[in-house]
């Protein structure tokens, strides 16, 4: 629990931290986007004057200095606007708009609104307004801090993902190790029982009970070998799909409850595929399991196989009372059960099976009250 919470105390200093550095950046790149303003706002001051000095100066006056000034400025776009509203001069504006009298408009509405128009007091010949736009380095501020945010959004997308996919392998190994624990300690006492059961045939007991204490062993041999696969690279081999569909379904029929109705349908074609049967039979016998569960013990199961163009298809359908639309992804997750008992793993490992060791797809295909609840698996075709 000390662990949980200074994980959680650590995690939420990262982020504060983190906003904390976001917001002293932003804020920085904000006064200084500010104070490069008001430092071109004071140079296009000083311009003003010195072109208004040049209209009101005679022609024996020197004016060196204000010309180099004039001359100084050459990025950032101005309009020169007299009292009637046109355009008295204008400076710095690429030639394609200057010379085109409609896009000059637009442009001088797209930067009128920029700055704080000027005014050029010419004395007796009245006065002229100054209209400028921001300049190259001006604009490449305003939108550094838009980039930025976006850069530590991204970097903490990639961080958040590989956490994610961190914490989902670990999830992986911690299934894989306990399901092949769980292989490892079933077949200690499964060894042991052959051997009672030997001694069991030398001591004459009666033979239909020994044959249904095969029927078990061979079915705990069977659950040690798919517990055992979890987690292991594994071979699939060409098989015969309508018979491990058709074995699933006979074993399921013969131990499940007679206020159980199954039927099953299969195709007169065989299905050959790449697949393992005894990990297809546990997917099909978790999903019958999970269908017993929400019909509570009384009900029809209908198992189908059928082909389309790209994929085999299996069809497992009950009368159960359905699942909600929102749960459709979420109970093929780990630990999500909406039972009392049991781990939640039974549909988690059917997707891993199919999805992850037969390259297929398994899915809620339609499920309501009325009328039940349709779970399909598709298998590519080799």
């Amino acid at each position: 629990m000390k662990l949980f919470e200074n994980t959680v105390k650590v995690r939420l200093f990262i982020l504060f931290t983190s906003v904390v550095v976001i917001g002293v950046v932003v804020w920085n790149i904000s006064v200084f986007y500010e104070g490069v303003k008001d430092e071109e706002r004071e140079k296009m001051r000083i311009w003003s004057a010195a072109q208004a000095s040049v209209n009101r100066a005679g022609e024996e006056q020197d004016l060196g200095l204000e010309l180099e000034i004039l001359n100084t400025i050459n990025d950032i776009p101005m309009f020169i606007v007299n009292a009637s509203g046109g355009f008295q001069e204008i400076n710095n504006i690429p030639d394609p708009i200057a010379s085109d009298s409609l896009r000059l408009r637009i442009f001088f509405k797209s930067i009128k609104n920029q700055n704080q128009p000027i005014i050029i007091d010419l004395g007796e010949s009245g006065k002229q307004y100054l209209y400028y736009g921001d300049s190259s380095i001006l604009t490449k501020i305003k939108y550094y801090p838009f980039i930025l945010l976006l850069i530590i959004f991204l970097l903490i997308a990639l961080i958040y993902l590989y956490y994610i996919t961190a914490k989902n392998s670990e999830k992986n190994k911690l299934w894989a190790g306990m399901a092949k624990e769980t292989a490892h300690q079933i077949g200690t006492p499964l060894s042991s029982l052959v051997g009672w059961l030997e001694i069991l045939r030398s001591e004459e007991v009666n033979p239909e009970y020994i044959l249904e204490i095969e029927k078990d062993i061979d079915r705990l041999k069977t659950i040690t070998e798919r517990f055992s696969k979890v987690g292991s690279k594994l071979t699939l081999k060409v098989s015969s799909l309508n018979k491990a569909v058709e074995y699933s379904f006979k074993y399921l029929s013969d131990r499940s409850s007679k206020l159980i109705q199954f039927s099953i349908e299969l195709p007169d074609k065989e299905f050959l595929c790449e697949l393992n049967p005894a990990l297809l039979s546990w997917t099909i016998e978790n999903l019958t399991k999970n269908a017993i569960d929400a019909m509570k013990g009384r009900g029809s199961i209908k198992i189908c196989l059928f082909e389309d163009k790209n994929f085999y298809k299996i069809h497992v359908c009950d009368t159960g009372k359905g699942i909600p639309g929102s749960k459709f992804k979420t109970i093929f997750k780990p630990g999500y059960s909406t039972k009392k008992r049991g781990w939640g793993l039974g549909l988690s490992l059917s997707k891993r099976i199919i999805e992850d060791y037969h390259s297929g797809k398994i899915r809620v295909l339609s499920s309501s009250a009325e009328s039940g609840t349709i779970f399909e698996i598709k298998l590519p075709k080799s």
